[in-house]
Formats: structure tokens, sequence, C-alpha cells
């Protein structure tokens, strides 16, 4: 019995000392994170930098024949800061403009290799194709492709400039809109009414829902950079980046694009919104001038941090 007494006594002292040792030193106590409360003004500082990951890619919405139009985003700033946001656009005429989804295809591949190059106050996002269907007509994609992917049919590309409806797109748009517009010297379908596509009707809500700070536009082909207006003057902004990016580029300045009557046009219902906005026209419908773009591109982000 006293033996049995004194074996107890021994294993209730072992337990209060491991009692005591778990409460004095409480870091050998598993945590789990529900457990851990972060203060707000630590979470507040630590944004971090994005690079159109999964989640900093979304569709804005859908092309007649149902493919997404997507916009990838790039940038991050700390919370409390001034940002100002910019767009790239590329595809308005899909197949037919294909170089312009090409080049804004390789702006999002540099943009993913180089994200330092976005200044901290400065969040960019790139739509490469607003005309999926048209482009799909000559790429057979509406995603990464090159130029040994491209259907060079002339017929092809013509019906590529236009959606599934047979709109042209850039006729769509409500500065001056009209059923009925100009192309060259080819009349074209503006749709049953300003914003009638699906396309720039998703253009319209994402443009009015975020409000961009600058806006670029790619068209070919011309060779040049031209300011936006919808009869309200040049807004100062937009003649600071014409002129900045066609510095950079190399391309000619224009105050105003004049070959031929623009109804219905996308940069010039941004301008009737007071957004500046600016057309970058390629020099051909086959290349993609990235070298050159790239230092305008390069030139505005900089502009924008100041």
């Amino acid at each position: 019995m006293n033996k049995l007494i004194a074996i107890v006594v021994v294993l209730l002292a072992a337990i209060g000392g491991v009692f005591y040792f778990v409460y004095t030193n409480p870091a050998t106590v598993a945590v789990t994170p529900s457990d851990v409360t972060t203060p707000a003004d630590t979470q507040a500082t630590t944004t971090p930098v994005v690079g159109a990951s999964d989640s900093d890619i979304q569709s804005i919405g859908k092309s007649v024949e149902g493919r997404d139009i997507m916009a990838y985003h790039f940038g991050a700033t700390a919370i409390g800061t001034s940002t100002k946001k910019v767009l790239f656009v590329g595809g308005l005429h899909g197949g037919y403009e294909w170089n312009t989804s090409l080049v804004a295809n390789n702006l999002i591949e540099y943009l993913k290799a180089n994200p330092t190059v976005i200044p901290a106050t400065v969040s960019v996002t790139v739509i490469p194709v607003v005309n999926p269907d048209g482009l799909s007509k000559v790429v057979a994609t509406t995603t990464s492709f090159t130029a040994a992917d491209v259907n060079t049919s002339q017929e092809a590309q013509v019906a590529g400039r236009f959606n599934a409806h047979t709109v042209d797109l850039n006729r769509n748009f409500d500065c001056d809109w009209q059923a009925k517009g100009v192309w060259q010297k080819k009349t074209v379908d503006g749709g049953t009414a300003a914003f009638s596509e699906p396309e720039s009707a998703a253009m319209k809500a994402y443009i009015e829902g975020n409000t961009p700070d600058a806006v670029v536009v790619w068209y070919s082909s011309a060779g040049g950079v031209y300011s936006s207006s919808c009869h309200n003057g040049v807004l100062p902004e937009t003649s600071a980046m014409t002129k900045l990016f066609a510095k950079a580029s190399g391309y000619p300045a224009h105050d105003v694009f004049n070959y031929y009557e623009i109804t219905g046009d996308m940069v010039n219902w941004m301008a009737k919104q007071k957004i500046p906005a600016i057309s970058v026209l390629l020099t051909t419908h086959t290349d993609a001038e990235w070298d050159k773009n790239k230092a305008g591109v390069d030139a505005l982000l900089q502009h924008l941090a100041q």
C-alpha cells in the first residue's frame, strides 16, 4: 500500500510540473491562425504588388457569340495614397487590326516580367481584345498568339473588323452616333443605337465604373498619336498625353483625326465623359511596333506618377 501511494504521489508531481512549465512558457502552446489578431494599421500598409495572376484577371462582359472580354490588372499602392488609373485597349476592330491585340499582349507580358516599371501610385489595366468574335475569325483564338497564327486572307481580315452582328464597334459609342457610319469610303453598320452591342456596352460599364485617369487605345494603320474630343475641345491632359506618347515613341502627334468622318468613336465618347484618352495608330496592319510603344508606355507611366 505504501508503495502504491508513493507511485501516485510521483505521478501527481509530474503532472503538476508539466502544467507549470506550459503556464510559464506560453510559446510552446500551439496557436491556430484564428487565434491571431492582426492590427488594422498593419494590414493597411502591406498591399502586395500584383502581376496579373488569376485573381487579377476579370471578364468585363461577353461578346455576341459569348466570348469573354478580359481585363488584366497590374500595379499596387499603399492604402490611403492617391492612385492614378491608366487603361490600355486593343482589338476594338478584332481581326482586321489583329496587331493592336498583339501589342496589348506584349504589354501584358512586359508588365508581368517587369512589375517595378509601374510607379507606386499608378495602377494599370490592359484589355487586349474588345472584339473577340472578330479576332477569332483571323487568329482562331482570343488569347496569346503570334503573327504566324494569322489568317492572311484579306476577305477574312475585313470580316474580322466587325462583331458577330456585323456592327463596327468603333461606330457604336455615344459621340455623334449614327446608324450608318463611314469607314474609309465604305458605309458600315453603327448598330441600332449607341451601345446597342454587348462589347461596347461592356466597355461603357467598365469605364463608368472605374473612371480611368488616362486611356490609350491602339488602332491601325496610319502611324500617329491622335487626341480625342467630342465638340468640347481637347482636354489639357489629353493634349499632354498626346505630345508625351508621340515624343517617346517617335510617332507624329495630331490634335484630330480628319481623314474621313468618324461617328460613334470610342475615344471621342471618353472625351465627352471628360476622360483623357488618345488613339495610337500603328503604322501597318502587320507590325506591333513594340519598341516604339514600350517607350510611349514607359513615358506615360512616369508622367502619371508625377
